[in-house]
């Protein structure tokens, strides 16, 4: 049990989950009554093209409703903004594809509450269960794991992971800003930048129970390309005259 008054938001990004949406949401209210866990959630439907408003409508959560596609980082931003001027403590993202158990949720929440980081981060690569991802994309997180070393000074196993918890100093700099297309190794150097206290914790994982990744074989290149050149920019913007 996690004794603590501060009020959690779970913001879930949707598109076209409706296979998995509704078990996500189910998990994480199952969490707040097994927990007393002061949890709400917010699922950001990202202009879905298939039933998932629907279904969504159904679940007696928050929800925000995009008309247009704002992509993984645009469509958290949102929710981050809507956490933040509702004055909530720590946000946590839960993707909405089903890989991220919410019973591993209170690992992320801990050394939020117990003061000892500003951003957690759930990593695959601590411990040795669970789905750890294809061996092509694990080469490309190690390079990113080097390329966060040597911008920021920090070694973060897991860059890509987009189960992470903040709390509200985080909150506040990404509620003002936040990388849109493929933002987790990107917000690992804004992170640096602002000097927020980073650590991670081993979760456990499952392969995602539905939907489609938004990166495919095909565009590999232009995601590493894009995330390395954004990641540059990051920098470059933040980094001190």
């Amino acid at each position: 049990m996690i004794n603590s008054p501060r009020s959690v938001l779970a913001i879930v990004p949707c598109y076209n989950e409706e296979s998995t949406i509704a078990q996500v949401v189910s998990e994480l209210y199952g969490l707040r009554r097994s927990h007393r866990l002061p949890i709400d959630v917010l699922v950001v439907n990202d202009c879905s093209t298939d039933r998932s408003l629907s279904v969504i409508r159904r679940l007696g959560c928050d929800y925000l409703d995009l008309s247009v596609n704002l992509g993984i980082g645009g469509a958290m931003q949102c929710g981050y903004r809507f956490a933040f001027r509702r004055g909530y403590s720590i946000v946590v993202q839960v993707d909405g594809d089903g890989q991220h158990p919410a019973s591993e949720l209170p690992k992320l929440l801990q050394p939020l509450l117990a003061g000892e980081a500003d951003v957690v981060i759930g990593s695959r690569f601590l411990g040795q269960t669970g789905f750890r991802s294809t061996y092509a994309r694990r080469l490309g997180i190690r390079f990113f794991r080097f390329l966060n070393r040597l911008l920021v000074g920090q070694t973060v196993h897991d860059s890509t992971s987009g189960f992470r918890a903040f709390n509200r100093q985080t909150l506040e700099i990404v509620s003002r800003y936040y990388p849109d297309e493929y933002p987790e190794p990107e917000a690992i150097v804004q992170f640096g930048m602002h000097g927020l206290r980073m650590k991670e914790v081993a979760v456990e994982m499952r392969e995602r129970q539905g939907g489609t990744s938004s990166i495919s074989s095909l565009n590999s290149i232009y995601y590493m390309t894009k995330v390395t050149l954004s990641s540059l920019f990051v920098f470059l913007r933040l980094k001190p005259d």
